[in-house]
């Protein structure tokens, strides 16, 4: 959600904006002090000035309340805090980018100085507070933004002639500028200065008589001794600063998204003589590496490799120098650049790798004076080479590209709430490559947003129109991936083609395994990494979505059905090796594995549902727990569903006869119809025949989590205990103790709930299991709730919450806040019991599940402000 206040005020991602100028007040003073909080007299005084009415606290209670139906206001002892991203409100990041930029400026960096001071400035609409100019900080608070906003403007005008661009471009924001602050004298100094270097001295000096006469009559002052010293050196006559020759390709489009990458990269390339952008087709380092030289002082070529058959004829076109007929061209560009500093921006390296790597290695051991800005999809591999790779856009700047790009081709294009969503999910599909955002955003005159969205399933049709003007391999989506995948070997292609059975990711011990590659797979990672088809991080490898739909489409049948049952296999063998950890003190680590994993065993899953039941059936007896841990139930549902579908109806020879008359059949029917339930209805006859089995059960199942999940399904029971159900192992007989115990509970029968879940206590413990020891924390916190005692129950509860955060249990946590709140309200803590609601919810939502979301609401609208 984003909070604007330098110009008219919106809110970007709320689902309704306050109304009433009383309520826009408030809300923009909150946004002014956003994540710190603000005692409640300080917010009177904001709304109403020295004299606020009787019951102004009482009102200012009531505009809080409504306000945070939209946003995301905290309330504690010390007062009301909006909760906010500084980065997220115009204000907070146009003050902090301004400071940045002063500094880096000071510190004589004025091509990454310049970069931070127009996004600052850029984020200004209008005048500040303009929505809410009657409120009594209005006033002080505008001036005080329009003071900053002046600072800016004079911070980025010294940056820009520091850079020696056109000072022509400078002036008409310069007049600007002084218009509005006639008596700023550095502003009147900075015009003259760029006066000076257009060649107008006489209107520079006609602007410094202005300005004394100016300073005489409204302040009956002279000029400051810096504004005299501009003046004496115009009349001296001293040389402008000539600008330095620059030979780039004019850009037809705005520049979106990647400033602080823009910024990095030009301080980069003045700490650096080698600077390559790396990254894979259509991410846009060619535009990125024009946007930072066109940033930086001094003469500046650009060089297009990609149909060059020899880098240094390229280079030597590109200089314009002559072709003298002599055999070593790259000596002529020796002699042409020892004396001279010049950036080279050689552009798409990787069509002539080693011949491009071997030219720029000679020059900048001969040419002090020369530095390279290099784009490629691999690395050139020589020594001092500096490599910054480009990724995709992150979500807000290809929501923006998209956007900017829409707009150009249907004018009447507009981002709102409606459409957002659909923008999202397109710029997410296409992974935020630019080109591919760019190429879909073009398809707006011929289609509509959602005809879009709903054809991306065939990417590489749908985005098959580019701009004619540009190279045939960044015309169309395909044509970008297909010039990568010309780059490869066959080993490269073959193995690639096999990655894309993955989902998600995978480590190279995982991509050996399943690939077939073995001890080779590190090293055909690391190639393909380094040709950008393959982003690494974290120890795993992925593929952008777009390079996988390619790469799948060149792998044969054959091949795919083969390599999706070693993907199948190796994933149930990690899911039956975790199972029995998860229950053992080195559950967290075995929980960070299996979420890694989640998208692979989730596809694993799927494709045994429809081609390997009997896997599919162990996967999902060996994932059940994880699932249940993580809350990642009502994921998996769908593809529970599909396969109960097939174990519950009549089609033949669903599975072996032997297997389905076997008991771990009828354990893993009941986890199946479990997982299911999650994401809907079960149908009657199915739950009734899970129902069946668990009753005439009478021995351990497999999975010790089998029992306790249909406890937990079917509710609590006045009815005897089932012992027979529970394991011979230590955690079983722990769990069976503590689900004793929570049944003492249930029923009021404190003493024994107290005996069975303090034993159950110590012998989770002594296993180190978290799970199971905050789970009977809770009921113990249960206990002594209703005994009465409330310290004891929420030290338990503390204790509790602390194990669940770390196994981010949130459903857990959402079920303990809303207890722990009650236990608060109980006790007469009001304004700490409704923040531990509003926590509940916060927890809920990221937990995701209906009931959860269900109860921790219908909690905290019975918990009002007070």
């Amino acid at each position: 959600m984003r909070y604007l206040l330098l110009g008219p005020m919106g809110i970007s991602g709320a689902e309704t904006a306050p109304a009433g100028p009383r309520l826009r007040s408030l809300l923009a003073f909150l946004v002014l002090n956003a994540g710190h909080t603000v005692p409640a007299e300080r917010l009177v005084d904001a709304l109403y000035g020295d004299e606020p009415p009787a019951g102004a606290s009482g009102a200012l209670q009531s505009q809080v309340s409504r306000l945070r139906k939209s946003v995301d206001i905290e309330y504690g002892p010390a007062g009301y805090r909006l909760v906010a991203d500084p980065e997220d409100v115009d204000v907070l990041r146009f003050e902090r980018l301004a400071r940045e930029g002063a500094r880096i400026r000071e510190a004589g960096d004025p091509g990454r100085a310049a970069v931070l001071l127009r996004e600052a400035l850029g984020l200004w609409r209008g005048p500040a507070l303009v929505d809410v100019a009657h409120a009594p900080y209005a006033a002080a608070q505008s001036a005080r933004l329009e003071e900053l906003r002046a600072g800016a403007v004079e911070e980025l005008a010294e940056a820009e002639l520091s850079l020696g661009g056109d000072p022509s471009e400078l002036l008409p924001r310069l007049r600007e500028a002084v218009a509005a602050h006639p008596l700023r004298e550095r502003l009147r100094g900075q015009l003259m200065r760029a006066l000076r270097r257009c060649g107008r001295a006489a209107e520079a000096l006609a602007e410094y008589e202005t300005a004394r006469t100016l300073l005489a009559e409204e302040l009956g002052a002279d000029p400051s001794p810096e504004l005299a010293a501009v003046h004496l050196s115009i009349l001296r006559g001293e040389e402008a600063r000539p600008a330095p020759a620059s030979r780039l390709p004019a850009q037809l489009t705005s520049f979106v998204g990647r400033d602080s990458e823009l910024a990095a990269l030009i301080a980069l390339l003045g700490a650096s003589r080698l600077v390559t952008l790396i990254g894979t087709g259509g991410t846009g380092k060619t535009r990125l590496a024009l946007e930072a030289a066109a940033r930086l002082p001094g003469e500046v070529c650009f060089v297009d490799l990609s149909a060059a058959p020899r880098t240094a004829l390229a280079v030597r076109g590109a200089l314009g120098l002559r072709d003298s007929g002599a055999d070593d061209p790259e000596a002529a560009l020796v002699e042409a650049l020892r004396d001279r500093a010049v950036l080279l921006v050689l552009d798409n390296c990787e069509q002539i790798i080693e011949d491009a790597a071997a030219l720029t290695h000679h020059l900048l051991s001969h040419c002090p004076g020369l530095r390279v800005l290099a784009t490629s999809r691999e690395a050139l591999g020589i020594t001092g080479e500096s490599l910054r790779p480009v990724g995709p856009l992150d979500a807000d700047a290809a929501v923006r590209l998209f956007t900017d790009r829409a707009v150009a081709v249907r004018p009447d294009f507009a981002l709102g709430q409606p459409n957002c969503p659909t923008v999202q999910a397109i710029c997410s599909s296409l992974d935020g490559l630019p080109l591919a955002i760019e190429l879909a955003a073009a398809r707006l005159r011929q289609l509509s947003l959602a005809e879009i969205a709903d054809r991306l399933d065939d990417r590489f049709r749908l985005l098959s129109r580019g701009d004619r003007t540009k190279p045939e391999r960044h015309r169309t989506l395909r044509a970008v991936v297909e010039w990568s995948w010309s780059l490869l070997s066959d080993d490269e292609r073959e193995f690639a083609a096999r990655l894309t059975v993955f989902a998600g990711g995978a480590t190279a011990e995982a991509a050996g395994r399943v690939c077939g590659a073995g001890p080779d797979a590190e090293d055909l990672l690391a190639s393909l990494t380094d040709k950008s088809l393959v982003e690494a991080g974290a120890g795993r490898y992925r593929m952008l979505e777009t390079i996988r739909a390619y790469a799948s489409e060149q792998l044969p049948s054959s091949s795919r059905e083969l390599v999706g049952t070693a993907h199948t296999a190796y994933f149930l063998e990690l899911a039956e090796a975790a199972d029995p950890e998860l229950r053992s003190a080195d559950q967290l680590r075995w929980l960070e594995r299996l979420s890694a994993e989640h998208a692979n065993l989730r596809a694993a899953l799927l494709r045994a549902t429809r081609d390997d039941r009997p896997s599919a059936l162990r996967l999902l007896t060996a994932l059940s727990s994880f699932w249940w841990l993580r809350g990642l139930r009502a994921d998996v549902a769908p593809v529970a569903a599909e396969l109960l579908a097939v174990l519950g109806g009549d089609a033949p020879g669903a599975l072996p006869g032997s297997l389905e008359r076997s008991p771990d059949f009828d354990e893993a029917y009941v986890l199946c119809v479990l997982a299911a339930g999650a994401g809907g209805m079960v149908p009657d006859a199915d739950r009734a025949r899970a129902a069946r089995i668990v009753a005439e059960r009478d021995r351990p199942f497999r999975q010790p989590f089998t029992a306790f999940l249909w406890a937990i399904s079917a509710g609590p029971s006045a009815g005897a205990e089932r012992p027979e159900l529970a394991g011979a192992d230590p955690w079983s007989r722990a769990l069976a103790r503590a689900g004793s115990g929570h049944l003492h509970l249930f029923h009021g029968r404190m003493e024994e709930a107290a005996l069975d879940l303090s034993a159950a206590l110590a012998a989770f413990r002594s296993l180190g299991e978290r799970w199971g020891t905050a789970t009977t924390l809770t009921g113990l916190a249960g206990v002594s709730g209703a005994l009465g005692d409330t310290g004891s129950a929420l030290a338990c509860a503390d204790e509790a919450l602390a194990l669940f955060e770390e196994l981010e249990c949130w459903e857990d946590i959402a079920d303990l806040l809303r207890e722990r709140a009650e236990l608060l309200r109980g006790a007469g803590q009001l304004v700490s019991a409704r923040v531990d609601f509003e926590r509940a919810l916060a927890a809920a939502r990221r937990a995701g599940t209906p009931a959860a979301l269900a109860a921790a609401r219908t909690a905290l609208a019975a918990c009002p402000p007070s």
